[in-house]
């Protein structure tokens, strides 16, 4: 058995001794989820956790980011290993917050506990001295775009500038001195060990859209009103003609709620308001559809007399991972996958904003297997616990022992090789150009 072997079964077995522990407090923060940038209770157990590790903890960035820093001290690189906090929206699904629908049916209580898993095979081993940089265990807010006004409220007082997590902590400074970054996301409909090798996935930009009438008596005196819901029907319909038109390689995705469509069935709804993505598998191709969307939007205000406002938001970049970092995280899960369990499930048409860190440094994001039902659906549930979260644990464990043991060769080597998309100044720059968009 190799030194770095025997660094790696001393993790495992490490991470062994904690599962149960780690499994009942992914089943915790399971059953009291919570939504972006209020997740104040997942933040503080997360610190708990990692505090009980004997790490130095700080918490209260992007409102509830929390990180614990792991210090080899030796020079090297620093690898930041990432869990998500928040949660989607789901009111149908079995542990939903009843008042908030707030529900765990994205996976990332599986994220936390694949991220603390990792934390505690680095730690508890011992192994740390044979190892050289650092290692940030970083739980990160708001992944999931949702709830777009109650974000813009946070925005307007001052206590976010972007309304999505890794965006607000790239803008913070939080990856400043990161190398690189890996995380895991649970697959849809993947009861047993699993990987699924995409390394791609869309991007996309926010849109809020209002339409503003004229309220009217709408069984009295409907000529003399308005009808903002009957622009937000026709603009919602000229959308849908373009759909022929999205190029199957885009992978283009146009999708929209209504938020509000009037306030009264007896008047003329003069306010109507939508929350819309515009999503594809490149920057230039989502501006391209961007402008055809806003203004099929607009053509419904115009067809009956309304006033339409379009606000184009920072959404995320397309998934661009880095495919010697995702080899080595193969490479650490083949002894717990069965080979016929790896699979290529192709471009991801769904988005991540681990996409943003994709662009600046060497980043990872694979998928996971011991999660059945539909991710975002009331079905989604975590069936083998050692499958989702133990087993995940141990290859990101491994992947660090492997970039930053032998003085951190590994790492170095990836990093040599490594050209990002952007600078951290471009991106900021890119992004803040939506806020601007006209």
């Amino acid at each position: 058995m190799s030194d770095i072997q025997k660094l790696k079964a001393l993790a495992f077995e490490a991470i062994d001794k904690r599962a149960s522990d780690i499994e009942s407090f992914v089943r915790d923060i399971g059953k009291n989820a919570e939504v972006g940038f209020f997740e104040t209770r997942t933040s503080e157990k997360v610190a708990e956790f990692l505090r009980g590790l004997n790490l130095p903890v700080e918490t209260g960035f992007a409102l509830t980011g929390v990180e614990a820093l792991l210090d080899t001290k030796k020079a090297g690189p620093k690898v930041a290993v990432l869990g998500e906090l928040d949660s989607v929206v789901c009111f149908d699904a079995p542990d939903a917050n009843p008042e908030t629908g707030a529900a765990h049916q994205c996976g990332h209580h599986v994220q936390l506990g694949v991220m603390l898993s990792a934390a505690v095979g680095l730690v508890t081993s011992g192994i740390s001295p044979e190892l050289a940089g650092k290692v940030v265990f970083m739980g990160v807010p708001a992944e999931e775009y949702i709830q777009i006004e109650r974000r813009l409220r946070l925005k307007e007082e001052g206590k976010v500038h972007f309304i999505g997590g890794k965006a607000e902590l790239i803008r913070l400074g939080r990856f400043d001195d990161v190398d690189m970054a890996m995380m895991i996301h649970s697959s849809s409909g993947r009861p047993n060990a699993s990987v699924d090798k995409s390394k791609t996935s869309n991007g996309f930009v926010g849109l809020t859209i209002r339409y503003i009438g004229r309220q009217a008596h709408a069984a009295g005196a409907p000529d003399q009103g308005i009808n903002a819901l009957s622009a937000a029907v026709i603009g919602i319909n000229a959308i849908n003609a373009l759909r022929e038109t999205f190029r199957d390689n885009d992978h283009v995705r146009v999708h929209f709620i209504i938020t509000k469509g009037g306030d009264l069935v007896n008047c003329v709804p003069d306010d109507v308001r939508l929350e819309a993505y515009v999503r594809a598998s490149s920057v230039p191709v989502i501006e391209e559809t961007l402008v055809r969307v806003t203004r099929a939007f607009k053509a419904g205000g115009d067809a009956v007399g309304a006033r339409t406002e379009c606000k184009v938001l920072p959404g995320m970049f397309p998934l661009a991972g880095c495919p010697a970092l995702y080899e080595l995280f193969y490479k650490n899960s083949e002894p717990f996958v069965p080979p016929e369990s790896f699979f290529d499930g192709g471009h991801m048409s769904g988005s991540t904003d681990m996409g943003d860190i994709s662009q600046i440094m060497p980043a990872i994001h694979p998928m996971t297997g011991g999660v059945d039902g539909t991710l975002h659906a009331s079905d989604a549930r975590v069936t083998d616990y050692n499958a989702a979260v133990i087993i995940p644990g141990k290859s990101i464990a491994g992947t660090v022992i492997d970039l930053l043991s032998g003085g951190a060769a590994e790492a170095r080597n990836i990093l040599s090789d490594f050209k990002p998309n952007l600078t951290k100044e471009e991106y900021l720059k890119k992004l803040n150009s939506y806020y601007e968009y006209k």
